[in-house]
């Protein structure tokens, strides 16, 4: 089973909302599994920070203290919560499969009853709260290595939607800790001076160009899947141009065929890609299949940090 660190969870209200996202992630809401490890008993303070807000954590079938371990971390989409999104995402049998821990932790409730990453002025602080995700997600990663053996270089973060945006986020606060970020249907910051890594990460954007809530081509609010990309491929010091990547992959189960075109910037320093995925005729919740899962640890597994 998962465990839980912290106190237990409550039950959070989805409803719609302007960026009322995931609301089906409730039908993916299943068991995590019985073949979890118990944690370490070795007793350790936790974050205050965690105390106050526990998270789900999915230990892998044949953990073992005596191997450093990847660690996942994934968030939710407006409205929905941590175990919807590792569910949705089919992470939580993936975690089993190919052996990382995998956090998943929940946003705080706003007013109308949603939970929220603040993330981006446009993602989605819509009731002005001074929650600091970046500093609580800062303290679920240093919750997870006081209490189990993780490999610091290969640390990840995904995120659908406000969870990609918040997957940006860190992505430009944290990027010492990551080793690489993934958003599907996120963006970075429209205030570009607003994201300054002090490292090197890879990142990888994940969009379907029908998107009509976080759409493709950007908006007054947040910039495009391209503009982003671009971005990253500058902070990453990248002196190539976007270019295909590799054959095109079927994530999507609702589009016939092999509908995502794979796009990367080149010679970008090692650690820091900058790279592009583009599922045609995509909309804002794909149906994604096992191969979304397999095709998302392939990427991390390949970016480690140097």
């Amino acid at each position: 089973m998962s465990h839980l660190h912290g106190r237990p969870l409550g039950r959070g209200v989805v409803r719609s909302r302007g960026l009322a996202l995931l609301a089906v992630a409730a039908v993916w809401i299943g068991g995590c599994g019985n073949a979890s490890r118990p944690p370490d008993p070795t007793p350790t303070p936790t974050p205050a920070l965690v105390v106050a807000r526990p998270f789900g954590l999915k230990v892998p079938a044949g953990y073992t203290t005596a191997v450093a371990t990847p660690l996942v971390l994934v968030l939710h989409g407006y409205g929905s919560s941590g175990q919807g999104q590792a569910s949705y995402f089919g992470l939580l049998a993936d975690a089993d499969e190919h052996g990382y821990l995998l956090a998943y932790p929940d946003g705080t409730v706003d007013s109308s009853g949603n939970r929220f990453w603040n993330a981006t002025d446009a993602c989605c602080n819509f009731y002005g709260r001074s929650v600091d995700d970046v500093a609580y997600l800062g303290a679920v990663i240093d919750d997870v290595q006081a209490r189990y053996n993780v490999d610091a270089r290969r640390i990840y973060v995904v995120g659908h939607s406000n969870g990609g945006f918040m997957a940006h986020r860190l992505a430009c606060d944290l990027s010492g800790r990551f080793a690489a970020a993934v958003s599907l249907a996120g963006a970075v910051w429209k205030q570009t001076e607003r994201c300054q890594p002090t490292s090197k990460i890879n990142v990888l954007q994940v969009h379907g160009d029908a998107d009509d809530t976080i759409f493709y081509t950007g908006s007054a609010g947040y910039p495009s899947a391209l503009e982003t990309v671009a971005l990253w491929a500058q902070r990453n010091g990248c002196t190539g141009a976007l270019t295909p990547a590799g054959p095109e992959m079927d994530l999507d189960t609702s589009l016939a065929g092999a509908e995502t075109v794979t796009e990367g910037y080149e010679d970008c320093a090692p650690g820091g890609a900058a790279d592009l995925w583009t599922i045609r005729g995509g909309r804002h919740v794909p149906a994604l299949g096992t191969a979304w899962a397999d095709a998302l640890w392939e990427y991390f597994r390949t970016h480690a940090k140097p």
